[in-house]
């Protein structure tokens, strides 16, 4: 794993660099070279990339003319030919000013504010300043899933003494949970990494469960955070003592015994997406034949030869359904809502050659190409999921929404050209990003197409012995039914047990409606801190791991804040959490999944949305960087 910037030596008579370029993605190796030998040439504005978004995504190169891109690609050969000759030295150090002029040739002309996040993201960081006053303070950290993890790097980096609490037997949370065929990212792999564990090693854009996994146990291992881990341990209870003022946490191991240990913080990694929704379908219990949910994936049946219902069109059934078709001797796939699908030629495939030699090659390119990724998504997608509320079609939410739709409407439409029965199903009824965008290179036409799957869109009223029955009075007869339903993504924290000061419970003071002041701290919570927390899931303007990366970064912030502080306790206050959802959900209703007309697992039970995190990823960065006393509590 490159966490040092370190790359493959090669020489030139060993690869031909012409060929090599052309794979290149030209806007993001220009600046690399930049900084790789201090020659801002490369990066003058002929080659500026276009940084505004088209409804289907970014022209290839920048929208560079093919001229254009040639020019680039001879620059960069000369570039690195000359860094070779002179005998490949470091990369020299850029001011500010230098530095800017790099960011800013990807991102185009930004307020100055934004500097230190874009540094962030390209893993310049300085590691936290350790924290403490000398005294003893324990931290306990439930779950070594993504956001596990990069708590207790940074917990170790300050110094302050940890414990990770992990249920499975090993690293990954619900990536090591989600074994499904087909399981893989439907976000860039370059997004999904930590900033401070880049690494040039992926094989594809869109990586597969495996590579997921092998990229988190391999994180924990150069990290050495394994020691700190205790695995097959599940929390059953966390209760704040008043007297005391620490964490008691009740534990369980793989073996049904049970112990107690104490913490004077207490950090939840837990996740969302962890709990299978199974539906609430008269008669599951019934069938004959096995059935289980995607997330519990169970390999001890084989569907070979099999009749094999799949219930759900969400992503996990988008993956599964192309993965197990061909095996099967029918597969029968009961939709409610198709879903919106991005046009993804890369999706399956391999990163191509030339562009994986120079990851492993030219020192620091990845991680400029993970920048790019970064800004693409930060706020380049954002700009279609707003709502104009002057805008009244009667399913997209604005004019560039409507552009959205329609760019996706053609992709049905050439997907299912010569299967006009499909596509009456196959365009959705509600806004694009009001629920969450899947992604396809062909498969899912191709495989909807299969002389031996069918598609039903007649609701199910039951499901009985043999099958699955609908609304029409069918009895779809089958071995085996999956249910690729989703999970119970607004549960958050069940079926932890969460006692907070005088005896508060947790998911009493909720009633199913979470709320938590930046997705991190809970009013009647002291030293309680969640990651991945309520609204802080992500559907067009960043990653998920960014944000977890963040929310870190202020919980440490909290830690310093506290431990250099008379006080032995810190809480959010009641007005500090009703202020920052005042301006959470107006924002949510202006977005395409916030509007009344869409209904997904974005919300909960009562409709107001407690995932998705609705304004810009920069104000979700500088609201991150330190707590501000006033709105907290001290004790």
């Amino acid at each position: 794993m490159d966490l040092h910037g370190d790359a493959e030596p090669f020489t030139l008579a060993d690869v031909q660099l012409p060929e090599v370029l052309l794979d290149a993605e030209l806007p993001a190796l220009l600046p690399a070279l930049a900084q790789l030998t201090g020659d801002l040439s490369l990066v003058r504005a002929e080659f500026r990339p276009a940084i505004n978004a088209t409804p289907l995504g970014l022209e290839p190169q920048g929208g560079l003319s093919a001229q254009c891109q040639q020019r680039a690609r001879d620059a960069a050969e000369q570039a690195i030919r000359g860094w070779v000759a002179r005998g490949r030295p470091a990369a020299p150090d850029l001011d500010a000013v230098e530095l800017a002029t790099l960011l800013e040739f990807v991102t185009g002309r930004v307020e100055h504010d934004y500097l230190p996040l874009f540094r962030h993201q390209l893993g310049y960081d300085d590691p936290p300043d350790p924290v403490g006053n000398g005294a003893e303070f324990t931290v306990v950290v439930i779950g070594a899933g993504m956001s596990g993890l990069a708590a207790a790097h940074r917990l170790r980096q300050a110094g302050i003494s940890f414990r990770v609490i992990e249920r499975n037997p090993e690293v990954g949370g619900v990536w090591w949970e989600n074994s499904y065929p087909g399981c893989r990212l439907d976000t860039s792999n370059f997004s999904y990494s930590y900033s401070f564990a880049q690494q040039p090693m992926w094989q594809y854009q869109y990586s597969t469960r495996d590579s997921i996994v092998d990229y988190f146990r391999r994180t924990a291992d150069e990290l050495s955070l394994r020691d700190a881990i205790s695995f097959g341990i599940e929390v059953e209870s966390a209760v704040f003592d008043d007297r005391t003022c620490r964490w008691q946490l009740r534990l369980r191991a793989a073996d049904g015994t049970t112990s107690t240990i104490e913490a004077d913080a207490l950090i939840s990694a837990v996740g969302q997406l962890n709990k299978p929704n199974y539906p609430n379908i008269p008669g599951r219990e019934r069938f004959a034949g096995a059935s289980w949910h995607t997330g519990r994936w169970n390999h001890e049946v084989t569907l070979a030869g099999k009749r094999v219902a799949v219930i759900g069109t969400g992503a996990s059934s988008f993956q599964v359904v192309p993965e197990i078709a061909p095996e099967t001797d029918r597969l029968t796939l009961f939709q409610r809502n198709p879903p919106w699908i991005m046009p993804t030629p890369t999706y399956h495939a391999l990163l191509k050659p030339g562009l994986r030699w120079l990851f492993r090659h030219v020192p620091g390119y990845h991680r400029w190409f993970r920048f790019h990724q970064f800004w693409v998504n930060v706020e380049g997608r954002r700009q279609f999921a707003l709502v104009d509320p002057e805008w009244t079609h009667e399913v997209s939410v604005s004019a560039k929404n409507e552009a959205l739709r329609q760019g996706l409407v053609a992709h049905l439409e050439q997907g299912y050209a010569d299967r006009p029965d499909l596509l009456a199903d196959a365009v959705p009824t509600y806004p694009p990003y009001g629920k969450r965008m899947l992604r396809d290179d062909g498969t899912w036409f191709e495989t909807l197409k299969r002389d031996n799957v069918a598609v039903v869109t007649e609701p199910i009223t039951e499901i009985v012995e043999r099958g699955v029955v609908t609304a029409d009075g069918a009895v779809h007869e089958v071995d085996v039914i999956i249910y690729g339903t989703g999970f119970r993504a607004s549960d958050f924290l069940t079926p932890l047990r969460v006692v907070g000061r005088d005896g508060v419970d947790l998911h009493q003071q909720w009633q199913d409606d979470a709320r938590a002041y930046l997705g991190v701290t809970v009013p009647n919570f002291p030293n309680l801190f969640l990651l991945y927390g309520p609204n802080t899931n992500l559907v067009v303007n960043g990653s998920i791991v960014m944000f977890s990366e963040l929310a870190v970064d202020y919980v440490l912030a909290c830690l310093r804040t506290l431990l250099d502080s008379p006080h032995r306790t810190m809480e959010c206050r009641w007005d500090t959490l009703e202020k920052y959802y005042r301006r959470v959900d107006e924002a949510s209703s202006l977005m395409a999944w916030g509007t009344p007309k869409v209904r997904s697992w974005y919300q909960n039970a009562s409709g107001r949305v407690t995932q998705n995190w609705p304004l810009s990823t920069f104000e979700f960065w500088t609201r991150t960087r330190a707590p501000e006393h006033i709105d907290y509590d001290f004790g």
